[in-house]
This record gives structure tokens, C-alpha cells and sequence, in this order.
């Protein structure tokens, strides 16, 4: 019999972000998915509201939180995982490829000594490992196409399958960012497919279509027959070429020469400089994508 965790998605709406509380119901540990710390990009301002919504909802039920987990290196929000790791004491992971990731970007950055060695996180996780969320087994699946390191949590019968799929109505994600790419992607895909039609999958970002109301859970049946974009590609090259033409009509996201900055470093802020200030490092003409009307 399949365990079933509960989840409880957290939107936040500055990045159309979902991140998620999943808790065995039986001895109350939980983990906490890709969870949010707020910039804005305005003022540099950096806050750490939707953490603190998701420590008060854990005291609330009285979980104790067991992992803080990211799925990958987001490109369009800052990672919370340490902030939450002091408040909780948990300790953060993330999947073993994100050491390709941080050598991919320590060369964008200039960083000559910077340890592309995932040393930032607690635990690497690899292809197929287990660990435990209370008494609920979860599996991890290496699911790249987005970003080279993008891995998959599948937790009981709930699946984190972050930027992979998107709710039926918005298709799939991008994957045009450096590293990225689309027949990678459609792989991935398969293989979260694979998994029993009755399985749960929450996904890492909703941009509300038509202005409805945020959604973020769905299963595999609901995907295989009604995803705009798999239920039309029956095969990977017409995925490849709607997924292509897509990317080349997007503008990057508007944080990711920020949040990769941030996030490549386990979400840990630059280190003060004399003056007390911490400071963004930004390269200039690395990115296509610009839209200048």
C-alpha cells in the first residue's frame, strides 16, 4: 500500500512560486520543499517573510521539520534553505548534479575560488536514493531539461517534480537557460509519466492562465490526457519543436542573474563587504533574451 503524505502548497505571487510542507501524518515530521526568500529587486531589499509563513504553519501543527529540500538551483527566487536550516535545524539537500550547475556558473561569475564541489548543502542526493520523511519512504529521480542538476522528490505518493511539468493548462517548463535543454527535458518527463497514473504531482510554479486562481496539484493521469503539451506531442521531436519555439518567445526571468548568484551558493547572501553591505555581482551581455520594446 502506497504511503500518502499530507502536502500543503505555499503560493507566493511575486514569483508565482509554489513551495510545500510535506508531513507524515503519523509521527509528524516533515520536510519542506523550494522554499522562498523574498527580494525585492527594486530596493535590494531581502526579506524572509514566506519562510517565516511556513515555520508558523509547522508550530501550528506541530511537525517537526526532518529535510529542507531543493529540487535545483531556481532562476527566478532567492533559496530560504539556510535561513530555515538555523531556524529549524534541519538539514539541507539538494540532487549531486547541482556541482555541474555551480561550475557552469562560477565561470559566468568570475569566481576563480569558488567551491563548485556542493559543499554548500548538507546532503547531495543521487539518481535513485532513499531517505525517509517520518515513517514515508521518498525516492529521489535525476529529472534534467530545465537545469542540469533538476531532480524530482517522490514522497509516499506525492511527486515534487518542480519545473518539469506545469498544471495541464500551461504546459511544460522552459528549458533554454544554460545547461538547459529540450530533449533532455522530454526525457525526464517520460519518466515522471512512468510513475502510477494515480500518483500525485505538485509542480513548482503556477502563472495563472486567464487569470484563474492558483493550482499546483494534479496527477499523472490528469497529465498524460489533458497537458497541453504532452497530450498534443506524441513523440520527442514535436516536443523539441514546440518547446524550442516557445523559449526563443521568453524573456529570461527578470532574477536570474540574481537568484543563481544566490542559489548556486546553497541560498547563502554574499558575505559583507568593509562597509557592512552586501553586494550582487551582475555580468553584463552574458544572457540573449533581452526585450527592448
Amino acid at each position: 500500500m502506497t504511503q500518502k503524505p499530507e502536502v500543503t502548497g505555499f503560493f507566493d505571487p511575486r514569483t508565482w512560486s509554489v513551495q510545500y510542507v510535506v508531513a507524515d501524518p503519523a509521527t509528524k515530521k516533515c520536510a519542506i520543499v523550494d522554499p522562498v526568500y523574498d527580494f525585492d529587486e527594486k530596493s535590494g531589499q531581502t526579506a524572509s517573510l514566506n519562510a517565516d509563513r511556513i515555520l508558523a504553519f509547522v508550530r501550528e501543527r506541530g511537525y517537526t521539520v526532518e529535510w529542507i529540500l531543493d529540487t535545483h538551483p531556481h532562476a527566478d527566487h532567492f533559496s530560504a534553505a539556510p535561513y530555515l536550516k538555523e531556524k529549524t535545524g534541519a538539514p539541507t539537500a539538494i540532487g549531486e548534479r547541482v556541482k555541474d550547475v555551480q561550475r557552469l556558473w562560477k565561470g559566468f561569475y568570475n569566481w576563480p575560488d569558488f567551491p563548485a564541489d556542493g559543499s554548500q548543502w548538507d546532503r547531495l542526493f543521487t539518481d535513485g536514493e532513499t531517505f525517509m520523511v517520518g515513517d514515508i519512504r521518498a525516492r529521489v529521480m535525476f529529472s534534467p531539461g530545465h537545469t542540469l542538476a533538476s531532480i524530482t522528490y517522490v514522497i509516499g505518493d506525492a511527486a515534487f517534480v518542480h519545473d518539469t511539468l506545469f498544471m495541464p493548462d500551461s504546459g511544460t517548463a522552459r528549458a533554454d537557460f544554460p545547461g538547459g535543454s529540450a530533449r533532455v527535458l522530454w526525457n525526464s518527463i517520460q519518466a515522471i509519466l512512468a510513475l502510477p497514473d494515480e500518483t500525485r504531482l505538485f509542480t513548482g510554479h503556477d502563472y495563472q492562465p486567464g487569470g484563474r486562481e492558483p493550482l499546483w496539484e494534479s496527477t499523472v493521469a490528469e497529465q498524460k490526457t489533458g497537458n497541453i503539451h504532452m497530450a498534443r506531442c506524441r513523440n520527442e521531436d514535436a516536443f523539441v519543436a514546440i518547446r524550442e519555439a516557445r523559449d526563443r518567445s521568453l524573456a529570461m526571468p527578470k532574477l536570474i542573474l540574481q537568484s543563481l548568484q544566490i542559489n548556486t551558493n546553497g541560498g547563502r547572501l554574499p558575505v559583507p563587504e568593509s562597509n557592512g553591505v552586501r553586494y550582487l555581482k551582475i555580468p553584463l551581455d552574458l544572457l540573449k533574451g533581452a526585450v527592448w520594446d
